[in-house]
């Protein structure tokens, strides 16, 4: 038995130039005593803790003890939720990746797709659903992203909504938030009364790209293949790869947590990584190694 090796962070924490990216957009610390009781852990840790969730899937529960306490995480991750911190960070990412494309830092036009994925035994009943066309019993995502993949609206149903159904609110919220969106791409299953709803209500225009007579097989869309690639990489997430929140808002937390990470990373790209978090490594070794 020997100590003394170390090694780094996981794999999920943020880099010291990525944590400069989060850290402004998070509301103020509790300092004093009017202010509520001072934070015992560091912001940093917590967001370390969550992204780990995020990405390997675990449970709040099963976090690593060099993590705060797993109810201290899961309170910042719902008082972030609740007040809107979680969109704001994303929201501020995304027009900083768009500008770093040579973009405007707002779209013009979006794409719009839905994907049904399975729950966990612990999700409410009565917030899931079966999908008949895809054989799944569980939720549905719909997501509207820019010409990039990068999220615009997502709104999370039980997975018996129809697709023209679904897509009524994130495409509302696409044009609240985003007026410069002016003509969203969809696939067939948009089609119909949908396509006239956005253009007498919302003023925009939905366009269904339909495959080729011909096709056979899966073959990417041109126009709608950014959107299918967001949903490779929020399932590389492995949180997402199943839907385990008690709340379909939750999930939509979750999903823009996966992309912040997506987004800081993307920032980031092709600068050395430097993560301060350095804990022990025990090993046992043979006494008589070969």
């Amino acid at each position: 038995m020997f100590v003394g090796q170390v090694r780094g962070g996981y794999p999920s924490d943020l880099t010291d130039e990525q944590w400069a990216l989060v850290e402004p957009l998070l509301p103020l610390a509790r300092v004093g005593p009017k202010g509520g009781r001072r934070e015992k852990h560091p912001r940093r840790r917590s967001v370390d803790a969550i992204l780990y969730v995020v990405r390997t899937g675990c449970s709040w529960r099963q976090l690593p003890s060099d993590f705060p306490p797993w109810p201290t995480v899961y309170w910042y991750f719902a008082w972030w939720h609740d007040d809107g911190t979680v969109e704001r960070i994303h929201d501020a990412l995304r027009g900083r990746v768009r500008e770093a494309d040579g973009r405007k830092a707002e779209p013009s036009a979006g794409l719009i797709d839905s994907q049904s994925v399975r729950t966990a035994d612990t999700v409410p009943a009565d917030t899931r659903g079966f999908d008949a066309g895809k054989k799944v019993k569980g939720r549905k995502r719909f997501i509207v992203t820019d010409t990039l993949g990068l999220l615009l609206a997502v709104h999370v149903v039980a997975a018996n909504v129809q697709d023209r159904d679904g897509a009524r609110r994130p495409l509302l919220w696409t044009r609240l938030d985003h007026p410069g969106v002016q003509k969203i791409w969809a696939d067939q299953g948009f089609a119909g009364r949908l396509v006239d709803w956005a253009t007498q209500v919302l003023g925009r225009e939905l366009e269904i790209v339909r495959k080729p007579p011909d096709q056979r097989g899966f073959q990417a869309q041109p126009k709608r293949w950014a959107v299918e690639r967001t949903f490779s990489w929020l399932t590389a997430h492995r949180r997402l790869a199943r839907d385990y929140e008690a709340s379909p808002a939750r999930s939509e937390t979750v999903i823009r947590w996966a992309m912040i990470d997506i987004m800081v990373r993307r920032l980031t790209r092709g600068r050395p990584a430097t993560r301060p978090g350095r804990r022990p490594l025990t090993r046992c070794t043979p006494s008589n190694p070969t």
